[in-house]
């Protein structure tokens, strides 16, 4: 199954989970009594909760896509060329020469989402899904905001060549 069916039928069951939850606060508040109702509100919270989630990974998944299209249409998508372990994970040693690299391009122009888009697989192919992630919304806000060359992130860019370094990019993932 691919990645964005197994995201659809895994948004469908959570909507679905969501629906039976707040049925559920429904029936406590409408039972009356101060209980119930305070149980009923609180449970409620939670799909409103979930719902919040959903939608902000599911943006965060369209805009990731819609870079990802962007640069594939420009012909320059990062390529995923890394030898494998058997586990499928990416070579240790392959990993740290390309996160360097691409971390030098970064540091060298900070306001160009391209960058902050590469240096994102870099992360994710160290493992370290937090910082890949982080990258990929810098990516997505140089990107919507069209600050490349506005000298938006030159801050962010020490901040990712200083906590980036691979030493510990890989160790959290």
């Amino acid at each position: 199954m691919t990645g964005k069916r197994m995201a659809i039928l895994m948004a469908v069951l959570l909507g679905a989970y969501l629906v039976f939850t707040a049925s559920r606060a429904l029936d406590f508040i409408r039972s009356g009594g101060v209980v119930p109702v305070l149980l009923g509100l609180a449970i409620l919270l939670l799909p409103a909760i979930g719902l919040w989630a959903l939608w902000r990974e599911w943006q965060f998944g369209r805009a990731t896509q819609r870079l990802g299209q962007e640069l594939a249409d420009r012909g320059e998508l990062p390529v995923d060329d890394l030898p494998r372990r058997p586990s499928g994970r990416p070579e240790r040693a392959a990993a740290d020469a390309r996160f360097t690299e691409v971390r030098t391009r970064v540091e060298a122009d900070p306001d160009a989402w391209e960058r902050w888009f590469e240096l994102a697989t870099a992360y994710d192919a160290a493992g370290d899904r937090k910082r890949a992630r982080q990258s990929m919304r810098q990516a997505i806000a140089l990107h919507d905001s069209g600050a490349a060359g506005a000298g938006g992130a030159a801050g962010d860019a020490g901040a990712a060549g200083d906590s980036g370094s691979r030493g510990d990019a890989g160790s959290t993932g």
